[in-house]
């Protein structure tokens, strides 16, 4: 069983406006490319993910979707209890739909938010019970994913643990593709 870790950026921190916002289209082509790579060459069950707003609910939609062709599963994990509590309601839906929709749902710690501890056994929960990761990440611009990134090296260190790394250089040469893809059908 080959079971895939998927995290990165937050909405915020990717600066995306809304779900309709263009960037949105573009990563989630990314990872639905490394995704179906995967899928293709029998190395993927199951796509584990957290819920927090940005890579990790768009790489459970793109998993969600991929099902349909796919014999794949998808499992969302939160790092402790009523983790979405604080969220606006549109936000709070579209946790709700999504928990619905995984095929798994957890918390890893079943008490609300009490420290930062909470946090790190979330991050050593997914490292110990996934095959490999992928991260929507670039060096170059560290924030949250930067925390997964540097655990992830460091597990390298002692244990075989594949990283797959989509960063902005990979995000621009999708949507050059897509571009020339619009452009060809609209040539047509």
């Amino acid at each position: 069983m080959q079971r895939l870790w998927v995290s990165g950026y937050r909405n915020y921190e990717l600066n995306t406006l809304g779900d309709q916002d263009p960037k949105i289209k573009i990563i989630k082509l990314a990872l639905t490319q490394r995704l179906t790579t995967l899928l293709d060459n029998s190395q993927l069950d199951w796509v584990i993910t957290g819920a927090n707003l940005g890579v990790e609910q768009w790489a459970s939609e793109v998993a969600i979707e991929l099902r349909k062709e796919y014999p794949l599963r998808v499992a969302m994990l939160i790092p402790y209890e009523e983790f979405a509590s604080r969220w606006n309601e549109v936000n709070q839906s579209k946790f709700l739909q999504l928990k619905k929709a995984v095929d798994f749902f957890a918390a890893t710690s079943n008490q609300p938010y009490q420290s930062p501890v909470q946090l790190r056994n979330y991050q050593n929960f997914m490292l110990l019970h996934t095959d490999r990761a992928l991260l929507l990440y670039d060096e170059e611009q560290p924030g949250k994913p930067q925390f997964d990134y540097h655990l992830i090296k460091k597990y390298q260190e002692t244990k075989e643990y594949p990283l797959d790394l989509i960063d902005f250089y990979d995000l621009q040469d999708t949507a050059e593709e897509y571009q020339s893809d619009q452009e060809d059908q609209f040539n047509e």
